[in-house]
């Protein structure tokens, strides 16, 4: 890895530390509504079990997503959004 590489990365780092303690911001933030979760979901034509086990949650979780009774946080909240932009990779990525 070069330096300028190196040196965002812990620039990066250092600002996700400061959001996560409060001390700062997050220049945006990302919502996922139900629609949104149940309308990907049907793009890539899986199942709900298929797609939970895609994104390693139970089945129930994915469903509580779906009706609106939750929101994906984290990882799961991330793959959701990378599957959204690229579904066709992330999946192919996800089977392997």
């Amino acid at each position: 890895m070069n330096k300028k590489l190196f040196a965002k990365l812990v620039e990066s780092m250092t600002q996700m530390n400061e959001i996560a303690r409060g001390e700062r911001s997050p220049s945006r933030e990302f919502h996922v509504d139900a629609i949104a979760i149940k309308a990907l979901r049907s793009k890539t034509g899986l199942s709900q079990p298929k797609f939970a086990a895609l994104l390693h949650v139970n089945v129930g979780t994915l469903r509580n997503w779906e009706q609106g009774l939750r929101e994906p946080t984290g990882p799961a909240k991330a793959l959701l959004m990378a599957i959204s932009r690229d579904p066709t990779h992330v999946l192919k990525a996800l089977a392997a």
